[in-house]
């Protein structure tokens, strides 16, 4: 099978690659930016370009887009162009060739407030029949994008699946509270209870949806570690998370004394990968148990395929104004003096390079 991949340069474009080329497949890998994991450099929004690397393909993983850490930098035309209009190129190539299966990665982050419940109120409990209330223009563009891959399924006969990833991104929380009140690996581990997804694990979906994309037609699936939380300790889970987490793993907390670690008090949201575990057969090996079975025996928590891809940044150069990775608010340069242009941006997941016009990381 013919595969193309978008955003090749980035976490998951470059993770699909590793894992694809080492199969029967042929991978034609597109990014912006050159990459050993990019054998075709140009942009999703470019049509004749991607009517180009579209000759001949079975499938496509498109991972290619403009997140969340952009919000700050780039404009809300930016993300239009990129993620909507690159979206939409990428589906009339793959239509008019006949594609058997569009793999839409998108991300919990299309649920934006919706995730946040009021205070007082139980955690929130995410599946897919939650509906989204936008965020932000990196949510608001997201959920275009996937409304546009239902579009092309229902209209157009392309099968469509789409795949809303949660958190597996190596780099610093973005909050500065966060980074000084817990280690990085501290902060990480705590996620696998109901936001974070390992990378390897993130590949082994999108495999699957390629398998299963003729069949379903069209859905979305929500690609997180199993919780190991029920509905009804959603409450408690608010209040006080860590005697919660302790009644499913009671040796959790010698663990984390051992380490200087400690759990968050309170957990905001649950993501449910039911569906996609019995949709699409999805087995997930990550989760917050086997992540402290690996502490344990003195392994690194992250997959092997994690380490090798390693952090990717996310802008050429990093902002001191805001005290961390980067600017977190929309205008936040234009307040600071200075705005990057709509073609300023990279790859999937990479760093920005200016000058470049393309996409980057989903982060949920």
């Amino acid at each position: 099978m013919r595969i193309l991949v978008t955003g090749s340069a980035g976490h998951l474009g470059e993770a699909l690659v590793r894992t694809l080329q080492n199969t029967e497949h042929e991978v034609v890998a597109l990014d912006i930016l050159a990459s050993p994991f990019t054998n075709r450099v140009g942009s999703i929004t470019d049509h004749l370009f991607v009517r180009q690397c579209m000759e001949g393909v079975d499938a496509v993983l498109h991972t290619a887009t403009l997140h969340k850490p952009h919000v700050g930098t780039h404009t809300r035309q930016a993300f239009v162009d990129t993620t909507i209009k690159g979206t939409l190129t990428l589906l009339e190539a793959a239509a008019a060739e006949s594609v058997k299966a569009f793999i839409f990665t998108s991300t919990t982050s299309t649920f934006g407030d919706a995730l946040t419940p009021t205070a007082g109120a139980p955690a929130a409990w995410i599946t897919e029949s939650v509906t989204p209330v936008a965020k932000n223009i990196y949510g608001v563009t997201k959920r275009a994008a996937e409304e546009l891959c239902e579009l092309f399924y229902r209209n157009r006969g392309l099968p469509c699946l789409v795949l809303r990833t949660s958190r597996f991104f190596p780099e610093a929380d973005d909050q500065k509270e966060m980074r000084e009140s817990y280690p990085d690996e501290n902060i990480k581990a705590n996620e696998y209870l109901y936001r974070r997804v390992e990378l390897e694990d993130v590949v082994s979906a999108h495999l699957l949806a390629l398998e299963k994309a003729a069949t379903l037609g069209f859905g979305r699936y929500i690609i997180s570690a199993t919780t190991p939380f029920s509905q009804d300790e959603l409450h408690e889970l608010r209040m006080n998370a860590p005697l919660i987490v302790q009644r499913h793993f009671p040796d959790y907390v010698a663990d984390y004394a051992r380490r200087g670690w400690k759990m968050f008090p309170s957990i905001d949201r649950v993501y449910v990968n039911e569906r996609a575990r019995q949709v699409l057969g999805w087995q997930p090996r990550y989760d917050f148990g086997y992540v402290l079975e690996r502490l344990r025996a003195g392994q690194a928590p992250r997959s092997a395929l994690a380490r090798a891809v390693g952090a990717k940044g996310y802008h050429a150069r990093p902002f001191e104004f805001e005290e961390g990775p980067y600017p977190l608010s929309e205008g936040a340069l234009e307040r600071n003096g200075e705005r990057w242009s709509n073609d300023s941006i990279s790859s999937d997941e990479g760093s920005t390079k200016p000058g470049a016009s393309g996409s980057t990381q989903v982060r949920g």
